[in-house]
């Protein structure tokens, strides 16, 4: 039988009653999402748990377990991309014990700075999540026996904490027909489908990974445990490599679907809930809800017409990150666009291209000069535009205002 059960869950959601780390999130209708795909859409913020993700759950459930076994235990070691950490941090201060967060050194600022202001020691080592483990590792074994090692998802502690979200969904949203939960090393997925199957086992569950980080699908098909060592994915949170024995197999046990999206459906997920839901969230946060932009996976899940909740499990996006996410999406949908204007290089010639752009209403970010292109002719030169627009039918009048005025304007943007 799985090592986690609903008696474990159920446990751990008794637990936080009694303590002040871990709230209960609310679930919000998406008018957006439900008219694109077709069902009525309910998000469970969970990114709006303290330390914006929901790993305080499964760190706090562990971390009291490790204390309850062992009062002599005085420090708990992690390693994290940014949201264990913070979890483990916050834990850890709550109940008295010192903490070592190591993080990968590609790791967000905000995520290593908010792991700091918990209280706990950051320690950064590695390119990628399966250095900073080993490093993590390593620093246990060289301890003394009073630390002990929180692991983000092979631990059935942490898996059990996770699994209270589906308590609460069940709660909240009691009509529900199909969970979608974002998957990395399993432990969330694992611990929400244990939850809802042993109280609503007709109740779908879906786990959703990106292209780059697609352990679980591959791991399913192979019939074994597949890794990567460098995942590749706008997701940091669910770039773990791989999951765990212990939440592969409660995947198999309770999971109903997997399904992968592209970076492209996370960084416009993240941009329609910023825009329309007025949430904010990362990559990870926002890869359930991007299952709901892929019209294949919304027709081969047959979503139409039922109740649908999506977990928006994190919120922490780096500023640098999310305006690169931001610039992609705006890219994607032509509101972001750039233009090459070929020109005979004389004075006046760029301000009176500025001044056709202006009087269509669109706005130039940057401009530069080329002259060095060996394609040139002698006296000639490209200006180099980036343009927001309003969007496809926008654009097509930016570029036709300055080709009537007998300019040759090439846009690096697909015109529609």
């Amino acid at each position: 039988m799985p090592r986690v059960t609903i008696d474990d869950v159920e446990a751990a959601a008794a637990r936080f009653a009694d303590a002040d780390i871990v709230q209960s999130t609310p679930v919000q209708r998406s008018r957006s999402l439900s008219d694109r795909c077709g069902a009525e859409v309910h998000l469970k913020m969970e990114h709006l748990q303290r330390t914006g993700s929901f790993k305080p759950r499964g760190a706090y459930n562990a971390v009291s377990r490790l204390v309850e076994a062992d009062s002599s235990v005085d420090r708990v070691v992690a390693a994290s991309a940014g949201n264990h950490a913070q979890g483990v941090a916050l834990a850890a201060t709550a109940i008295g014990l010192d903490a070592t967060i190591v993080m990968p050194e590609s790791a967000p600022a905000a995520k290593i700075e908010a792991t700091r202001s918990y209280g706990a020691e950051t320690v950064l080592h590695g390119a990628v999540f399966a250095e900073a483990m080993a490093h993590a590792r390593d620093l246990v074994d060289d301890s003394d026996a009073d630390t002990r090692f929180v692991h983000a998802f092979d631990d059935p502690d942490v898996v059990a904490g996770q699994g209270t979200i589906g308590l609460e969904v069940l709660d909240q949203a009691p009509a529900v027909d199909t969970v979608l939960v974002p998957v990395g090393g399993g432990g969330l997925a694992g611990g929400v489908a244990t939850a809802i199957k042993a109280h609503a086992p007709a109740v779908r569950v879906v786990g959703v990974q990106t292209e780059g980080a697609s352990t679980l699908a591959e791991s399913i098909a192979a019939g074994e445990l597949v890794t990567r060592e460098e995942p590749d994915t706008i997701a940091d949170g669910i770039a773990t490599g791989g999951l765990s024995e212990l939440t592969f197999e409660l995947l198999d046990a309770h999971l109903d679907d997997v399904v992968v999206v592209s970076d492209d459906d996370v960084a416009s997920a993240i941009l329609l809930l910023l825009e329309r839901a007025k949430q904010m969230v990362e990559g990870a946060g926002a890869t359930a809800a991007a299952a709901l932009l892929n019209d294949d996976i919304v027709d081969d899940l047959d979503l139409a017409g039922e109740t649908v909740v999506p977990l928006l499990c994190g919120g922490n996006i780096d500023v640098t990150t999310l305006q690169e996410v931001l610039t992609h999406a705006l890219v994607d949908r032509q509101q972001l666009i750039e233009l090459t204007v070929r020109i005979d290089d004389t004075p006046g010639t760029m301000g009176e291209i500025t001044t056709l752009i202006g009087a269509e209403r669109a706005n130039i970010r940057t401009v530069r000069h080329e002259r060095s292109r060996p394609d040139l002719p002698v006296g000639d030169a490209d200006l180099v535009f980036e343009v927001e627009t309003n969007g496809p039918a926008h654009m097509r009048r930016v570029v036709e205002a300055v080709r009537d005025a007998g300019y040759s304007v090439e846009c690096t943007t697909q015109v529609e």
